[in-house]
């Protein structure tokens, strides 16, 4: 007779958690308190020292990336093939009409 006592207390205890876990996470709100940063029409917003000092540390490290890169593997932008020598080129293919064209 105790091990069935132990086993419906079990039971009873099991069926408490499972059912107040679920009832408390229906209900549960993690974001109220109305807004968390109040908007500012046509205005800029407030930031703070912290913000200013990681938004200039990335921006600046950002350009130093492309610089770097421009300088050290300007091909990449500018191409992997020898530049003609313009000198060389015809009227022609420069798109200019003869002298005797009228």
């Amino acid at each position: 007779m105790s091990s069935l006592v132990r086993v419906g207390s079990v039971l009873r205890a099991g069926g408490r958690f499972l059912t107040s876990g679920a009832r408390r996470r229906v209900g549960e709100r993690n974001a109220g308190g109305g807004v968390h940063i109040e908007p500012r029409y046509r205005q800029f917003p407030q930031l703070t020292k912290s913000q200013v000092w990681k938004s200039e540390f990335l921006s600046g490290f950002m350009w130093f990336w492309i610089l770097w890169h421009f300088w050290h593997d300007y091909e990449a932008v500018l191409g992997h093939f020898p530049y003609p020598d313009s000198s060389k080129w015809t009227d022609e293919e420069l798109g200019i009409p003869s002298d005797d064209e009228e």
